[in-house]
């Protein structure tokens, strides 16, 4: 396998992987039809800084170790599960105290969330979830050809991955700005709360939940 191959392979198995409906998908889409254009690139910059930092460890051997201790595995777990289902509860939450008629964000405004807000959303729910270390783990020495350094391997193959999830999160981005403009209102904002909640609490309980593989 010459490093071209290598490269494309894994490219074509990232990039099913990423338009597959996940969490990222619910965090990219509340983010921009809740807030707006900015917020929801905001959370796709976190999550990518998110899985370059998922790649490295993988590449330099931390997320190996990680695997290899079943406590401190299910420790990140359990903590990564509760954030989730943490979070997706404060959506719930809000959603269902906000009030039809009651003013929405506008971006730009005196009330408009910081976006290092939606920054650090993205960040921290990457962060908080293993199973993505997990998978560079086992998917990175499939696509390391003879002679090359899988350290530098792993760094090129999290960045292409990256790189393609950016893309498809973008065009997440500028979709769902566009039906934004169409469906604003508090009753939109509150409905894409309580979707985006309930699907972070399914993703957190699941994440509890699943044995380890």
């Amino acid at each position: 396998m010459t490093l071209r191959d290598a490269v494309l392979q894994f490219a074509v198995v990232a990039g099913l992987l990423t338009v597959i409906p996940g969490l990222d998908t619910a965090l990219v889409l509340r983010s921009t039809l809740a807030r707006s254009r900015a917020y929801g690139l905001a959370t796709t910059a976190g999550i990518q800084v998110g899985t370059l930092i998922w790649g490295v460890a993988a590449a330099t051997g931390a997320a190996a170790l990680l695997a290899a201790s079943q406590s401190a595995y299910r420790v990140l777990t359990i903590l990564g599960a509760a954030y989730m289902v943490w979070m997706g509860a404060s959506m719930l939450w809000k959603s269902f105290r906000r009030q039809d008629g009651a003013p929405t964000v506008v971006p730009g405004g005196p009330s408009s969330p910081k976006l290092h807000r939606g920054l650090t959303l993205g960040l921290a729910t990457n962060l908080m979830n293993p199973k993505v270390g997990v998978f560079y783990i086992a998917m990175i020495p499939q696509f390391v050809p003879d002679g090359v350094s899988p350290l530098w391997m792993g760094l090129l193959l999290a960045a292409v991955h990256c790189a393609i999830a950016t893309v498809w999160s973008c065009s997440l981005v500028v979709g769902a700005g566009f039906f934004k403009d169409r469906l604003a209102g508090s009753t939109a904002v509150r409905w894409t709360d309580r979707i985006t909640g309930g699907v972070l609490i399914a993703f957190g309980a699941r994440l509890a939940l699943t044995p380890r593989a």
